[in-house]
């Protein structure tokens, strides 16, 4: 057999790290973890709810909306049951193929929340360029159209990743440094030649991610020679307050994930447990926080949330 004798074909189950050091406070941990998956969830599905219910919401900013709060879910739901189980019952292992399927919709859900976010750039330059066309330009169609498109580049981009991963061999002892299974984590565990799938994954980073930003830049660089032309102070300060919540939704998702990218480069020898809350912050931070802020910086999604709780009120 030679060499093969030390190869697991089928590979023995995967066990996922908690936070380091920190091993004794988990349950104290749960709690906070667990308050921010409610706060995720129940409040970007609030967000949901609103827009299907108020029809005055069925607006392309507020589809956009929905559109990232999908995604949102959609990263609170896949990161949940590894978290909240290792939190919980400390139970840290999961198979291969679950921990493949995880990998996948973790790297779907947050690729397509970047190309909704670039959406909402392109939404904001057409209300701020052009206001008077601004629903005959985005109308439902297109608006269905550029989600669908979203969502078939995600699931293209990181369909391949779970099924070249899995034809590789695995030989040695498959720890994950976090409590939920990411590429860059598992690529660095088979015993072979895993050229292919790091040259992919930068490819997919730098096609998906790397591009939705510098759009972004570009569609803002856009929006402010815009702004400028306006002739009164009171009408560029409106034109520009339009924008806050995204921007904000901007720098809660792409800041975490460069401080991540930095970290793991320039910062090889922080402590696990910096290395491990950077990359929590950029899983959970803009999930919990972004229904807040739109919540708070946009009247009609706050006056949609409260309707909600008022026509429940009113039933018999």
């Amino acid at each position: 057999m030679g060499i093969l004798d030390n190869v697991t074909l089928f590979p023995s189950p995967f066990f996922l790290t908690g936070i380091p050091g920190l091993e004794a406070q988990h349950g104290w941990l749960s709690i906070l973890f667990f308050a921010m998956y409610v706060v995720a969830i129940v409040g970007n599905t609030l967000i949901l709810a609103a827009v299907r219910v108020d029809s005055s919401l069925h607006e392309p900013m507020y589809l956009f909306l929905s559109m990232l709060a999908i995604t949102e879910v959609g990263v609170s739901i896949s990161t949940l049951p590894t978290v909240m189980g290792i939190l919980w019952f400390d139970a840290r292992e999961i198979s291969l193929g679950g921990c493949l399927a995880q990998m996948f919709f973790i790297h779907t859900f947050s690729c397509m929340e970047s190309g909704v976010l670039l959406a909402m750039s392109y939404d904001r330059y057409v209300a701020i360029y052009n206001p008077l066309r601004y629903m005959t330009i985005l109308t439902l169609p297109r608006i269905v159209s550029m989600g669908l498109g979203i969502t078939l580049k995600s699931v293209a981009f990181m369909a391949p990743l779970p099924f070249l991963l899995q034809r590789l061999p695995f030989c040695r002892a498959n720890v994950l440094s976090h409590s939920y299974c990411l590429h860059s984590d598992l690529i660095q565990l088979p015993c072979a030649d895993t050229t292919i799938n790091s040259i992919l994954g930068l490819s997919i980073v730098l096609a998906s991610f790397g591009l939705d930003s510098l759009l972004i830049v570009f569609s803002y660089a856009l929006i402010l020679r815009t702004v400028l032309g306006i002739a009164s102070k009171e009408g560029r300060l409106k034109a520009l307050n339009t924008c806050a919540s995204h921007i904000c939704a901007v720098l809660l998702y792409y800041v975490p994930m460069i401080g991540v990218s930095v970290m793991h480069r320039a910062a090889k020898h922080a402590s696990p447990i910096a290395h491990t809350l950077m990359s929590s912050a950029y899983l959970f931070v803009p999930p919990v926080l972004n229904p807040i802020i739109y919540s708070v910086k946009t009247k009609p999604i706050r006056k949609g949330i409260l309707s909600l709780f008022s026509c429940k009120r009113g039933l018999p």
